[in-house]
């Protein structure tokens, strides 16, 4: 079989390198790569990616033995049907791993087409490193390796302000781009940098806030061989990923002219404020991962697939995100339900086994930051009590008793979180135990029992599940 390479696979020449990228991992390669390649296909975007290895340990020796090539499967469900896709990714020019060529990494700032630096090093990888003293050596952090390549930068082209970045970080920190600045600015006064350049990463680098969405299983190992067939080449690096991608990028209107991914019919949204698109995705996607695990888990369920088309949770989950949550957020109406619908068919991707064991961790927190805001909201806005999202409460307190019909259940909490509930349930009483953990403020940062009916409703339905437990004993 044929070894895929831009001769074997009989690529065009190379675009100008316009995007720096940091990380070479599946996601970017899933996400990021494949929009810059549709780009590239559909607007006169015109522009190729280089990327930085920002670990010492990686994968960019495979990528230059496929000449920036690999493909990219998307699997999942669309309009209701099962859909699948390949595409052949040719938008990466090179990699480059600046622990064996530092000066070649720095090298890469002197070029004049570079326009966007783009990243994802992990939630740890935007962090100030005291120990990085200096740019004779490569830094240790993501930010000091970023840092001595804008110095490089601001020297070559003395301080011109059309060489300053759109710098779009991708990792799924809160407010990414402002914190990557910060920390930029932290270093420049850590080697103590001119404050010329100072000025200039402030007045002509643009740090964007992101949000990103897409699931990235990544290699298919499991059918490589039967997938390498399909496409006809030997091919190291296939990613899967599902069709459903969201970009929503907060920055001036210059990024947007110069990404014109809209233009392409992406789900790229350049925006103002990305606070609502955040909180839409945190309610809406995660809080309804999060209410539905005790409430499936319970049902005998064990995935997410599972309990969207088992009839009763599937209602539950459903009802759960149009009846309760939708109704506390703030988005037009047609966006949240499209969103809401696309949510509903990602749960329901058959190429995607998604434990629910796995979202059970730290379930507590989890709830409180996911699921408790809508409980309240829903309160306030409408003076009553959302019965659905105190169900999943019910249950979650429930499934931290760490037993049901006999059967241990995957409890993955602190050990705080987990020695409180095993002492609360040394309780026989469902009220007991329902007061003492609604008044739990480093819980929930409240009282919830000061609440008008929630005790009273949460232990109605714990009352009602306990039930069910011994009838099933019963039986």
């Amino acid at each position: 079989m044929k070894q895929l390479n831009r001769r074997t696979a009989s690529m065009p020449g190379m675009q100008p390198v316009k995007v720096l990228q940091f990380g070479e991992g599946n996601f970017l390669r899933g996400f990021v790569d494949w929009i810059i390649d549709l780009l590239n296909e559909r607007t006169d975007f015109g522009g190729n990616v280089q990327i930085v290895q920002p670990l010492n340990q990686g994968i960019v020796h495979l990528l230059n033995q496929q000449e920036g090539l690999y493909h990219v499967l998307l699997e999942g469900i669309q309009n209701g049907q099962p859909t699948r896709e390949q595409r052949l990714i040719s938008c990466v020019s090179n990699a480059i791993n600046p622990y064996e060529d530092y000066k070649a990494y720095l090298a890469l700032a002197e070029n004049p087409d570079l326009q966007f630096i783009i990243s994802n090093t992990t939630e740890a990888g935007i962090a100030f490193d005291a120990a990085d003293t200096g740019m004779a050596t490569l830094p240790n952090s993501f930010p000091g390796k970023l840092t001595a390549l804008l110095f490089r930068r601001f020297e070559h082209f003395k301080g011109a302000a059309d060489k300053g970045f759109y710098i779009i970080p991708c990792e799924l920190i809160e407010k990414n781009g402002e914190k990557l600045r910060d920390t930029i600015l932290a270093y420049a006064s850590h080697w103590n940098l001119p404050s010329e350049f100072t000025a200039w990463i402030e007045k002509h680098n643009s740090f964007c806030n992101t949000l990103v969405d897409r699931i990235v299983p990544g290699f298919p190992k499991d059918n490589i061989k039967e997938i390498h067939q399909e496409l006809g080449y030997e091919d190291n690096l296939v990613v899967k990923a599902e069709p459903f991608h969201l970009w929503v990028i907060e920055a001036p209107e210059a990024v947007r002219a110069a990404f014109p991914a809209e233009q392409a019919g992406l789900q790229v949204k350049f925006v103002e404020d990305l606070t609502p698109y955040r909180t839409r995705k945190v309610r809406i996607l995660n809080g309804a991962h999060t209410a539905l695990v005790p409430v499936a888990y319970l049902q005998g369920l064990r995935t997410v697939r599972d309990a969207i088309e088992d009839e009763q949770t599937g209602k539950f989950i459903r009802e759960t995100i149009f009846e309760e949550i939708i109704p506390t957020l703030d988005l037009p109406a047609e966006e949240l339900e499209q969103f809401a619908n696309d949510v509903i068919e990602r749960f329901q991707n058959p190429f995607i086994r998604h434990e629910l064991q796995s979202i059970a961790l730290n379930s507590i927190s989890k709830y409180n930051v996911r699921v408790l805001p809508s409980v309240l909201e829903y309160h306030a806005r409408k003076g009553q009590l959302p019965q659905r999202l105190l169900q999943s409460l019910a249950a979650l307190i429930l499934f931290y008793k760490g037993e049901w019909n006999g059967e241990s259940l995957p409890l993955n909490d602190t050990p705080e979180v987990l020695d409180f509930f095993q002492k609360a349930w040394q309780s026989d009483s469902a009220s007991a135990v329902v007061e003492t953990v609604l008044s739990n403020q480093h819980l929930w940062g409240i009282d919830l029992t000061a609440i008008p009916g929630i005790a009273e409703t949460v232990t109605k339905q714990l009352t009602a599940l306990q039930e069910t437990e011994k009838q099933t004993n019963i039986a």
